[in-house]
């Protein structure tokens, strides 16, 4: 009964409004006081030493590392690095847009950071071209979604500390499944391009203008070599790797490109604490929530529930990605990934899902949710990039939808596109 009102209470919070982290506390508490579970001490003792993690200085880290790169002139550089190679097709701007997300997804992990980072430097560019507004907002909102996926990713991290699966298996497995999010939105952004009757300017295509770009990126795209590399060459962990990206992002911002001064730097550290506030704050809460939710054994009930219904492993997995789905749209994606693993994992488990592969099905879902209204994150930030309303970029990302979908119907029913990068690198 317990367990029950406890996620009553939170969607009914965060239906009034109430921001994530305190619905999360408030229905906590309540149930806490109600059914006296545990002591009240319990709650801010379970949230002190939720935050007390190693592992968790990754977040904030890289949150760091990518607002630095973005500052520090790295992004600006892929993205012409991504003209150079890609400008002379139909729709070059579109492609531009998706390839430089990837490549800058590869440094921050983080959606909005993306979105904010390419969509700041490729829209002015596109409405000067003469793409119609909306055809240009959407593409930059979903392109920043693959953040999630390809490593390193925050919310990879989350699942993985949660779980308890390696972070390195989970970055190697996210990779293919990213890329396929990538070639999905450059299909639908050429269809779109072409059912529009678009006929916009593109750059030929110029080997020696190709190297200058690549020669101009070059310490740009070597960050993620040097997380990845050190990763799994054993040179340091997830949360030392998210350490060396801020201190490579400031010497190359500093030393080699010149693009930091004192102010932007100072900058770039008062955005990236405020946001690391933001999103440690519903991590901790959401930590303490998920410790009750055990307590209430939660996980054993529902899965107790689910065999009565179906042994398919088919049929749990399209239920399990409706409710991640629905449940995007209205809570975080951090304080999903914390509060829902502990229940969905076990379930996944017991029906026989690898949990790698459970992980980016579950990263993949709440990706879509970065999209999605009410809470899509990567919608109010590409509207405050392209000062349109934000009706104008819901509308504008529907028809990617159905890439999306295809896409996760794909990594869910194909399960070599998870694991066979995990597998060849780790046995």
């Amino acid at each position: 009964m317990g367990g029950l009102l406890l996620f009553v209470l939170l969607l009914v919070f965060i239906f009034m409004g109430v921001p994530v982290a305190f619905a999360i506390g408030l229905s906590s508490t309540i149930v806490i006081l109600m059914f006296d579970i545990v002591s009240p001490a319990f709650f801010p003792r379970a949230i002190m030493m939720g935050i007390e993690s190693f592992p968790l200085l990754a977040i904030p880290l890289f949150i760091l590392g990518g607002e630095l790169m973005n500052q520090g002139g790295l992004s600006g550089r892929l993205v012409r690095l991504a003209e150079a190679l890609v400008g002379h097709f139909k729709a070059s701007l579109a492609y531009v847009t998706i390839l430089s997300s990837c490549f800058f997804s590869a440094i921050s992990g983080s959606a909005p950071a993306t979105v904010a980072a390419i969509g700041s430097n490729v829209l002015p560019e596109m409405q000067e071209r003469g793409y119609p507004t909306d055809y240009a907002i959407a593409i930059p909102t979903v392109a920043g979604a693959t953040g999630v996926l390809i490593p390193p990713s925050i919310p990879f991290i989350m699942y993985g500390l949660t779980s308890e699966v390696s972070v390195g298996r989970l970055f190697l497995a996210g990779i293919i499944p990213g890329i396929l999010f990538a070639i999905g939105y450059a299909i639908t952004a050429r269809v779109l391009y072409s059912r529009r009757k678009l006929d916009l300017p593109t750059i030929p295509f110029n080997f020696k203008n190709a190297c200058i770009a690549f020669k101009d990126a070059f310490f740009s795209l070597l960050a993620p070599v040097i997380v990845l590399g050190g990763i799994y060459g054993g040179i340091f962990s997830p949360t030392e790797a998210a350490a060396a990206v801020c201190l490579y992002a400031m010497i190359v911002g500093t030393i080699i490109y010149r693009q930091f001064t004192f102010k932007t730097l100072v900058e770039s550290f008062r955005k990236s604490v405020v946001t690391s506030a933001t999103v440690m704050c519903v991590v901790a809460f959401a930590i303490a929530f998920a410790r009750i939710v055990n307590l209430e054994r939660v996980p054993a009930l529902v899965t107790e529930l689910l065999y009565g219904v179906t042994e398919s492993q088919v049929v749990i997995l399209l239920l399990i990605n409706l409710i991640l789905i629905i449940i995007g749209l209205f809570m975080d994606t951090t304080a999903c990934i914390i509060i829902l693993t502990p229940v969905l994992a076990p379930i996944a488990e017991s029906f026989g899902i690898d949990l790698v592969m459970f992980g980016v099905i579950m990263v993949a879902n709440l990706a879509i949710g970065f999209c999605t209204p009410p809470l899509g994150y990567c919608l109010f930030v590409a509207s405050g990039i392209g000062k349109v309303n934000i009706e104008v970029v819901i509308k504008a990302v529907i028809p990617y939808f159905i890439s999306m979908l295809i896409v996760l119907l794909l990594v869910m029913f194909v399960p070599a596109l998870s694991l066979t990068l995990p597998g060849l690198a780790f046995g």
